[in-house]
């Protein structure tokens, strides 16, 4: 019969946590990344926060005298970040490239590819998103003489200074110097399908008699356009200015402005801008296909814009000098530029922070009760009963416990406040929305709920000299089982939490550590009172058989902690991030039943032998859990709970408020226990969502699944550095912000409250 075997000690299971986060590559390794403004001499790629710019080059046949070489700046966009074209709009700037070329090479225009119009509100810009390439041709004198080389292959030093602006919500200029050394007589063509594609994109000048008849009260523009190729006629077509400051540019289609086909001339009134601040006697226009044509032929390799010079036939009225920059955008660029002066956070009051600790005890105090913590508590209290005679010793154990939560959260804090100073937009779970931080927690969960499981003996899995260091030292021991419990309680947001955590980032850094060390003490204090009372240690069933059997009961709340887990890593990384990381955690309990129950030869042969198979899996795989899926895009159609639920963003708030629409916003993240409840039960409620059709409230959904500066900046304007939160907000009025734990009743108040709903059910 197979005798009952310890736990797995806190202690040992942090250096196996360590092994797997080196096996995987999960740890963080030194790393040189070039910015802009600061790498040195310059370099090919220059990668920012937003943006990733490369300096390529064409040259299949080399660079030879009168040749003509393309070079070009390659722009890869974050997700919904922007660049600009020649004319940026009515905000925005346009990238801005200068070369420092060889004698001999003279450098042209950039050759721009058909833009896209980008809608903000009632104006609008023209830009790239995704990736672009901006090439350039450059002319080699007839004369050119290449240079020789004593060794190797003879090179062109290039050189180039670039300035790009990159929006968003914000936007922010940036800037980097390039440098490429580009071979004479060999052949460079490593970039030419994506020259290709920047060639394909780029306008079509058309052979096309173009006019523009200015209106008699100079508010709008008569153009007429014949002769455009068969590819453009029939269609809608968007028209998008070379001169900035002229037309107006958000100018809506079929709203504001109107276009036909009279047989093969297309014709369209068209508004000038208010504010106009040119009188130009042409007019350069782009017309660009939009929609699915576009996209076809883009697919296709075909052009998507043609280019036409419209004489401008009338007299404009006059009008004061042109501003290269709007003065609004030259003081943000200003503003942006200079160094933000620091303002130290202003202490609270002494009531406001004694309630502020009282929450933050209550919150801890309850998160005791939170899936992510329970079964870690029950685990201790498990081992507790186990040695209920020993009043001494339940006591060192409390204390060591306790210490090991409250430092932990004070470690967790100081090191959340820390980056946030530094400029980090983060909150309470940020080290969550890292996919290597979620695999390693799978796999420490894994471990714990194999051990609890009996699959494997501590004893057999570490030497026999760490063995008896827990025995000799069981504090320590206790003092990491409070470490992993901060660990596995980030999850989690208990009540009262999130206005604590909230306060704690504004306060100065003392007493935000307070109220972190408060938190700790709430965590901490069943199992004090455990230790210190006798009369709680008094209603602990004695020792017995049914220990065993708990102690298996809870291995499956480990492995279902598991399966979250690897849902949470495939929301970041993708299905193949998540097959990646059960591919693992088998690999990896392999290796944990062959050493932790086999002896001999037998252990050393097949643990070893298994040992290597997971360090070749976590080789192979390894990367596919770092690796960032494309966020989800919103899908439409259906009446379903999730068809209702926008994507949040800090424009289209504004935009339905504008409107006069309340909104609700869901600040969420798969990560998030709390979250996923409330979702499943309360915002899953049929009813509830009746009641917000019923008041046109409009629902949004922020999901913080992976780091987004922007909605960290908008929880912080809340007063909250985690989730969940949930706000209901009606048009002029100040937010309102829910409890964590939502119940449909509370929204319902909410919902009564809003201007003219005091009647509704």
């Amino acid at each position: 019969m197979r005798t009952a075997h310890s736990l797995l000690p806190a202690r040992w299971l942090l250096p196996f946590f360590a092994a797997f986060l080196l096996a995987t590559g999960l740890l963080p390794r030194a790393s040189a990344q070039l910015t802009p403004g600061s790498n040195g001499g310059g370099s090919a790629v220059v990668t920012t926060p937003h943006v990733r710019a490369e300096l390529v080059a064409q040259a299949p046949q080399g660079v030879g005298p009168g040749a003509t070489v393309w070079l070009g700046l390659k722009i890869s966009h974050q997700p919904e970040w922007h660049t600009y074209w020649k004319n940026a709009g009515d905000s925005g700037l346009p990238t801005e490239l200068r070369w420092q070329l060889p004698p001999g090479l003279d450098a042209g225009e950039v050759d721009w590819p058909v833009p896209h119009k980008l809608f903000i509100g009632s104006l609008a810009n023209y830009g790239y998103e995704n990736e672009v390439l901006l090439p350039v041709p450059v002319t080699v004198a007839p004369d050119f003489r290449p240079p020789t080389a004593l060794t190797g292959t003879a090179t062109l030093p290039i050189r180039l200074s670039a300035t790009w602006l990159v929006c968003r919500k914000e936007c922010i200029p940036e800037d980097g110097e390039f440098r490429l050394d580009l071979p004479v007589r060999s052949s460079t063509a490593g970039h030419g399908a994506e020259f290709d594609a920047a060639w394909a994109a780029r306008p079509v000048a058309a052979e096309a008699p173009a006019t523009a008849r200015l209106a008699a009260d100079a508010r709008s523009l008569a153009l007429r356009v014949e002769g455009l190729p068969a590819a453009a006629q029939g269609r809608t077509l968007e028209l998008m200015p070379e001169t900035a400051e002229v037309l107006r540019n958000g100018a809506v289609a079929g709203t504001d402005w109107q276009q036909r086909w009279e047989g093969g001339v297309w014709t369209a009134q068209f508004p000038v801008a208010d504010q106009r601040s040119a009188s130009p006697a042409r007019m350069p226009l782009v017309l660009a296909l939009t929609g699915e044509d576009r996209q076809k032929a883009e697919a296709a390799g075909q052009p998507v814009g043609w280019r036409v010079d419209a004489a401008v036939d009338g007299r404009w009225p006059a009008v004061g000098a042109p501003a290269t920059v709007s003065p609004a955008l030259q003081a943000a660029l200003d503003a942006n530029a200079r160094p933000a002066a620091p303002v130290a956070p202003a202490p609270v009051a002494p009531a406001g922070l004694l309630l502020a600790l009282l929450g933050a005890f209550a919150g801890g105090l309850l998160l005791n009760l939170m899936p992510c913590v329970f079964p870690v508590l029950a685990i201790k209290v498990l081992g507790f009963t186990r040695h209920a005679d020993d009043r001494r010793g339940h006591r060192r154990a409390a204390l060591a416990y306790s210490a090991g939560v409250v430092l932990s959260l004070l470690a967790l804090g100081g090191l959340l406040i820390a980056l946030r100073a530094a400029g980090a937009q983060l909150g309470w779970g940020f080290q969550l929305q890292s996919p290597g931080m979620v695999a390693a927690l799978a796999g420490l969960f894994t471990l714990l709920g194999l051990n609890l499981a009996g699959v494997f003996e501590v004893g057999m899995l570490a030497p026999a000299r760490l063995a008896g260091t827990q025995v000799r030292h069981p504090v320590l021991n206790d003092f990491l089982s409070g470490v992993l419990a901060v660990l596995v309680a980030s999850p989690c947001t208990a009540p009262f939490m999130g206005a604590s955590l909230g306060l704690a980032i504004g306060l100065p850094a003392l007493q935000a550590l307070l109220l972190f060390a408060a938190l700790g003490l709430g965590l901490a204090l069943p199992y004090l009172l455990a230790g210190f009372v006798p009369a709680v240690a008094r209603l602990l069933p004695r020792p017995g058989p049914w220990m065993d059997t708990l102690r298996r009961l809870l291995a499956f709340p480990m492995f279902a902690t598991v399966a979250w887990l690897v849902w949470v890593l495939g929301q970041q990384a993708g299905i193949d991030g998540a097959g990646a990381l059960l591919a693992l955690l088998v690999a990896g309990s392999a290796v944990a039943w062959a050493l932790g129950t086999l002896a001999g030869r037998t252990r050393l042969l097949l643990g070893g032998a298994l040992a290597l198979g997971f360090a070749a899996l976590a080789a192979s795989f390894g990367p596919l859990l770092l690796q960032m899926a494309p966020a989800p895009q919103a899908t439409a159609g259906g009446a379903s709970a999730e068809s209702r639920w926008q994507p949040w963003s800090a424009e289209r708030v504004a935009q339905l408020q504008a409107e006069g629409k309340p909104v609700f916003i869901d600040f969420t993240a798969a990560w998030c226990v709390t979250c996923q409840v409330n979702k499943k039960t309360t915002l899953g409620n049929a009813e509830l969502l009746a009641d917000f059709g019923a008041r046109g409230v409009q629902l949004l959904r922020a999901d913080w699944t992976r780091r987004d500066p922007a909605i960290a900046a908008a929880l912080n304007a809340l007063g909250r550095n985690g989730v969940p939160v949930y706000v209901l907000q009606a048009p002029g009025k100040a937010p309102v912000v829910l409890s964590e734990l939502l119940s449909p009743a509370e929204v319902r108040e909410a919902l009564r409250a809003l201007p003219g709903g005091a009647g509704k059910s």
